[in-house]
């Protein structure tokens, strides 16, 4: 493993080999009650990489809830910076500082938010712009507060992604999701033990049969409307086949080698919000040129062909 994955996972590998990704320490809701971060627009800015899977979700939503003039949006370096702990910097800026905080790591911002931070400095995260300190790095709950408590802000035909007669089903679906597919794929790939990476190769395949079966009814997870847990699903199975598969060892089978999964991830490619903000490049960057040790000579993979992602997926016949 290498030492950047190494500083990643330090403090996340179970006794018995098994990857326990870390709480985050910045929870507090937005919301109108006290205690709670205030709604108010242009007073956050949005901290994402686009090779993270759960900062992408954030950013995808924020785009189809036409939120972007309210919640400015700063993004990092798909490459990791070569430090003795685990950062992100923004080296794609000129003068490698982010224009509005003007600081150049991530860290920067977690530290004015607690000076002790030990954890890793993760993304999604929203900077108050009022102090230059993160106030929520919530990764899980983000994207339900933007549908939520930012409802006043959405543009105008917004599609509701959590639907309060549906929020239970969602929840429980999300629950799924992340522990066996989104977090699942982490848990193969950072596993220390044969019996841990054994564990989660199958808990992934297990349930992408079921989803497989699943979509073969459905043109989404709930019906004909696309809701929070595609999101979610979606930002997975966009990083499966060019980074996930080899790089993780979840190699059974291929996204494109299941009919239904794969024509459902094209239709939300193609769905506005989706592909628009998913970078391949940068995802192949992150995972093969910083996290891997299966490629000592930095060679960055071709493939596969983006322009897949624009074929004809059929999913229409499944609508009512």
């Amino acid at each position: 493993m290498s030492a950047i994955v190494e500083r990643v996972t330090s403090g996340e590998i179970s006794k018995e080999g098994k990857f326990e990704r870390q709480k985050n320490r910045f929870t507090t809701p937005f919301g109108k009650e006290e205690g709670q971060l205030p709604v108010e627009p242009n007073r956050y800015r949005l901290i994402w990489a686009p090779v993270c899977p759960w900062a992408h979700r954030s950013v995808i939503v924020r785009k189809l809830l036409g939120l972007e003039d309210v919640i400015s949006l700063g993004t990092l370096d798909p490459i990791r910076p070569d430090l003795p702990y685990s950062d992100w910097a923004f080296t794609l800026d000129e003068d490698e500082v982010d224009p509005v905080l003007q600081i150049h790591y991530l860290s920067e911002a977690y530290k004015k938010a607690d000076p002790d931070y030990q954890g890793r400095y993760t993304v999604p995260s929203v900077v108050d712009l009022t102090t230059g300190a993160v106030v929520n790095n919530d990764y899980f709950n983000l994207t339900r507060y933007w549908e939520v408590e930012w409802k006043e802000y959405h543009k105008e035909g917004a599609p509701d992604l959590y639907p309060e007669e549906l929020r239970d089903e969602i929840d429980a679906l999300n629950d799924i999701l992340f522990h066996e597919v989104n977090n699942g794929v982490y848990k193969a790939g950072f596993a220390r033990s044969q019996q841990a990476y054994e564990e989660a190769y199958h808990l992934v395949f297990n349930r992408f049969d079921q989803l497989e079966e699943r979509l073969s009814k459905s043109r989404y997870l709930f019906g004909d409307r696309i809701t929070e847990s595609d999101v979610r699903l979606y930002v997975t199975l966009a990083r499966f086949d060019c980074a996930y598969f080899n790089g993780f060892r979840v190699n059974k089978r291929m996204l494109k080698d299941y009919p239904n999964l794969w024509g459902y991830a094209r239709d939300l490619y193609q769905q506005p919000g989706f592909g628009e903000t998913t970078n391949f490049e940068a995802i192949k960057k992150h995972y093969h040129l910083c996290c891997l040790t299966t490629n000592p000579h930095k060679l960055l993979p071709v493939g596969p062909e983006e322009e897949l992602w624009l074929t004809p997926h059929g999913r229409e016949r499944l609508s009512n």
